[in-house]
């Protein structure tokens, strides 16, 4: 197996421990999805909401969220900046993708 299929393996094995998670599921499908009320796009055309958005209605901690939020960023999943006092997390199209066409999908995002 080439260097490149390596990195490409381990890449996807990270993905798939971190959504392999219910909680982390949850979150990332309300970032992948198209997010109803409390989310906007950002400059680059991404879904985003803020952390306290994203843990609503999940009935875990606060600190659990930003916890599984820690670990979907880690893992490549998803995107967060600063905006002023707000922690404001995205959905990485190109992430999306990947993870399609990994199963054959032919829908991009």
């Amino acid at each position: 197996m080439s260097n490149y299929r390596d990195v490409e393996a381990q890449r996807y094995a990270d993905i798939f421990k971190a959504l392999s998670n219910p909680y982390r599921v949850k979150i990332f499908m309300r970032l992948a999805s198209c997010c109803g009320e409390g989310s906007s796009w950002d400059e680059h055309g991404q879904i985003c909401e803020c952390v306290g958005v994203l843990g609503k209605d999940l009935g875990i901690a606060s600190s659990t969220v930003s916890h599984h939020i820690k670990e979907l960023h880690r893992a490549g999943l998803i995107k967060i900046t600063r905006q002023g006092q707000r922690t404001v997390c995205s959905a990485d199209p190109a992430v999306i993708d990947s993870i399609l066409s990994f199963f054959g999908a032919e829908v991009h995002i």
